[in-house]
């Protein structure tokens, strides 16, 4: 008995508590100091497993899920599309991104050209701005946007600036859940998939060239033969002192 009265008493000790061993309803408050003691040692100890349990969940790394390109995962564009409403689009960092009727006027000139081939058309940063003013009431924009960024992607030479603006390109123009998604066929798609494992300034090529494709053979001839543009010819040549 009297070693067991010393053990308690060292064992109060180590805790802090000094003098005679409590009877009744001290005895009581010691054994609810000694379970607040074990509880906040407990609490101690199990906060950071759970802090490294919690972290990988929180942490996202370029694993093999959420860089996955194929056109049929969502993985990457839905964890991304925090950061993206953060950072923006990526033609929010191409040629005129802001009104198409802030651009400068066009000469008559260069309005004539226009009219001879669709490559003069595309050659003329105002005659792009006309045009895509003009694909905006046709609800195709995201073909100018998206040739005006693989325009501009194809000039980069920085290999970590390369993955980040194909990655923003992807999901921009090329992911099945974009609201801005152009039309490629599957091989295209098919193409630009594999290119993804290792983007080069050459990713998106094949996908550039169909959609300056498809706006020759498609919208370029409506905008020719276009009120607009019509209006805007006779507009210049009125003004022009030749007239």
């Amino acid at each position: 008995m009297l070693t067991d009265v010393i053990k308690a008493k060292n064992y109060l000790f180590s805790l802090g508590i000094h003098g005679e061993i409590p009877m009744g309803s001290e005895r009581m408050e010691m054994r609810k100091r000694q379970m607040s003691v074990q509880q906040e040692s407990a609490a101690v100890v199990t906060a950071p497993a759970q802090q490294d349990q919690a972290a990988p969940a929180n942490q996202r790394g370029s694993n093999a899920c959420c860089f996955c390109w194929c056109c049929c995962c969502s993985c990457s564009w839905n964890e991304d599309r925090e950061d993206r409403s953060l950072h923006g689009s990526y033609d929010a960092k191409t040629e005129g991104n802001g009104d198409c009727e802030d651009s400068p006027k066009p000469t008559l000139e260069e309005v004539r050209t226009w009219g001879q081939s669709f490559d003069k058309l595309m050659a003329c940063p105002v005659g792009r701005n006309a045009f895509r003013q003009f694909l905006r009431t046709e609800f195709s924009e995201e073909n100018m946007l998206f040739w005006l960024a693989c325009e501009e992607f194809s000039m980069e030479s920085n290999n970590s600036a390369i993955e980040e603006k194909a990655r923003l390109i992807y999901e921009d123009y090329v992911s099945i859940l974009s609201p801005k998604e152009v039309s490629l066929d599957s091989h295209v798609r098919e193409v630009i998939n594999k290119n993804m494992l290792e983007p080069t300034c050459h990713t998106f090529d094949d996908a550039q060239l169909q959609i300056y494709t498809l706006m020759q053979r498609d919208s370029y001839p409506r905008y020719m033969n276009s009120q607009v543009y019509k209006n805007l010819l006779n507009s210049l040549s009125e003004q022009s002192p030749e007239s």
